[in-house]
């Protein structure tokens, strides 16, 4: 039988005051049954954690998302599969991968899509999770309330338990990709999770393109940051535009991982998706990446095809880069303030600020 660690200390007192050693419990015992030890006590009951390994693998499924939702959904499922079949500890789904991207018109008959959380998208890959015991980022339509949606992702341990869940806060509105009419933005902020291969944190799609988000959650501890993701061209703009379109998005991510010394992990979606039968739609351009923390690419995907991506993280890296890039060491977190005012104003007469 598994034994579990119960720490015991004072309820109330200084908060000096030392722990008291633990003591050994089975794992059926519940918390009701431990309160015999003592009501003067707090307990604080701590699940044994999978032991750390310097060195692990991450999976990022690159799917196509068609019409049916279902055979989206049981895909992810299959890809969780053959992810952890390659050694993969923590796998990532596209944005919004259990549909086709709605977000291309304006349609109130869509928001029929979301869901709860914990709700069935969440729950079959909670089993999922637990049946090949990784841990999965799970993307979501979120319904949260009548009226409130959000896009979400979920964080299921691999016991197929939620550990966190992150609300997309940066909501773009462009030319088919119209996310404010159907998002609310996230209010949940940018924070890491725990889970037994290490710290990581979700943030998503157009999230990447904010050097704040991926500043943050380094902040707090992640080691990886995953981005799933649902870009790609209008095929009007790919000919002029595509290559620097492309280049850019890959660029700002590896700069998030130089500039954080930090893993980033991003996930696409590929093929064309078309609101409707005349619309030009969309060509999601795949190339999912993982980079290092000097943004080295050490794992990269094709731009059209449906792939398993693995790519492996080496902890020991974070320390080795952050001693000789010491960019945390010479933050000047004194002088940053205006970071939280929309914009610095330039004087009155319009002259150059000195």
């Amino acid at each position: 039988m598994r034994q579990h660690r119960l720490w015991l200390r004072p309820a109330s007192g200084p908060t000096t005051q030392p722990w008291r050693e633990p003591r050994a419990i089975s794992a059926p015992q519940s918390l009701a049954s431990l309160a015999t030890l003592g009501r003067n006590r707090a307990l604080v009951y701590a699940f044994p954690s999978m032991p750390r390994q310097k060195k692990f693998k991450i999976a990022l499924v690159q799917m196509a998302c068609g019409a049916d939702l279902d055979a989206n959904l049981r895909q992810a499922i299959e890809g969780i599969g053959e992810a952890a079949c390659q050694g993969a500890r923590i796998v990532c789904l596209p944005e919004l991968f259990r549909s086709p991207y709605f977000c291309q018109r304006e349609d109130a008959s869509l928001f029929d899509l979301a869901e709860r959380v914990p709700g069935p998208s969440t729950n079959a890959l909670a089993r999922a999770a637990r049946k090949s015991r990784v841990v999965v980022i799970a993307p979501v339509f979120e319904r949260r309330a009548p009226g409130v949606y959000h896009n979400s992702a979920a964080v299921l341990g691999p016991t197929g338990k939620l550990i966190g869940l992150y609300r997309k806060m940066h909501i773009p509105d462009d030319p088919g990709y119209y996310e404010k009419f159907y998002f609310t933005p996230g209010d949940l902020g940018f924070h890491a999770f725990d889970t037994p291969a290490g710290r990581i944190a979700p943030l998503i799609c157009w999230d990447q393109w904010y050097p704040e988000a991926a500043r943050l959650v380094a902040l707090e501890g992640a080691s990886v940051i995953f981005y799933p993701t649902a870009i790609g061209w209008h095929p009007s703009e790919k000919r002029r535009f595509g290559i620097t379109q492309r280049d850019a998005w890959r660029t700002v991510q590896r700069g998030h991982a130089i500039s954080n010394g930090v893993y980033v992990a991003v996930v696409n979606r590929v093929g064309v998706e078309k609101a409707r039968p005349s619309d030009a739609g969309i060509e999601f351009w795949g190339s999912s990446f993982v980079a290092d923390p000097q943004g080295v690419v050490v794992a990269r995907a094709s731009a059209d095809r449906e792939e398993i991506l693995i790519g492996e993280v080496d902890l020991s890296r974070l320390e080795d880069v952050r001693r000789n890039w010491p960019f945390w060491r010479d933050r000047r977190i004194d002088a940053y303030t205006g970071l939280t005012r929309r914009l610095l104003d330039a004087p009155s007469d319009g002259g150059e600020k000195q």
